[in-house]
């Protein structure tokens, strides 16, 4: 009975750590990555709409990603959303497409990124230890109905607590190698 608590809960802890890893990929590391511009939305004919899908993005150098917009039209309010966007990128357009230079990161702004980076991962913990939260007052419930001996629910908050320390690791991990390769020059 606490297995299908377990087994949601899980499922719930593993599309958090998916949305952290999609986060992740939008902060840049000097690298022009198309990743990059996934967070950017673009008000085509009223609707915010991805710019993937408005443009094609092409990385043809390790310093420059390149925009280029099926609808011609579309090039200034993609340039205005790009300077919105706290990417803190300059692009540049020759009428049919939209140069975005990739520049060098200085210390200053990986130490900025490192803070973005760790903000994001308490985030993603928080919302882990609510997932947490929440599955352990299912089983205290479970108990207070009687459909729960006092030993099975303190068995199935153990195991709530294993499963949410696995996924927080995780979230450890992946945040040490965004911050290495942040770091590295």
């Amino acid at each position: 009975m606490y297995l299908d608590v377990h087994k949601e809960s899980e499922e719930k802890m593993k599309k958090t750590v998916e949305v952290y890893k999609e986060e992740l990929k939008s902060i840049r590391a000097g690298r022009a990555n198309p990743a990059l511009l996934d967070q950017i939305s673009i008000d085509y004919y009223g609707t915010d709409t991805p710019l993937k899908q408005l443009a094609s993005i092409s990385a043809p150098e390790p310093r420059l990603l390149v925009i280029q917009p099926w609808d011609i039209n579309l090039i200034s309010v993609i340039e205005k959303e790009i300077l919105k966007s706290d990417l803190g990128l300059n692009p540049s357009n020759d009428g049919k497409l939209i140069r975005l230079p990739i520049p060098l990161l200085t210390e200053e702004r990986r130490k900025e990124l490192v803070k973005v980076v760790r903000k994001s991962a308490e985030s993603a913990k928080i919302s882990i230890r609510n997932i947490r939260r929440e599955a352990n007052d299912i089983i205290k419930k479970m108990e207070k109905d009687k459909t729960l001996s006092e030993d099975d629910r303190k068995a199935a908050e153990n195991e709530t607590q294993k499963i949410t320390d696995e996924y927080i690791d995780e979230i450890d991990d992946l945040t040490n190698k965004k911050e290495e390769e942040l770091l590295e020059i």
